[in-house]
């Protein structure tokens, strides 16, 4: 999965955000779980952006619930 940016996390409705972070939330588990098992060579650097676009999403749910 490609990296997110805030234009188009701002794009999205509630709905397709939810789904999206759904997705982002399991590719991460499963990121986490080759890591611990000693299986993640090539995949260790997307750990960290993974967890960065999680937190953008949550950061765009926010603002909506706000607004």
């Amino acid at each position: 999965m490609a990296h997110l940016k805030n234009k188009t996390i701002r794009e999205f409705n509630e709905k397709d955000l939810d789904d999206r972070l759904k997705q982002v939330r399991s590719e991460l588990f499963k990121l986490r779980i080759e890591a611990r098992k000693g299986t993640l060579r090539k995949e260790s650097g997307k750990l960290k952006p993974l967890r960065r676009d999680i937190a953008r999403m949550l950061t765009r749910k926010n603002e909506m619930k706000r607004k």
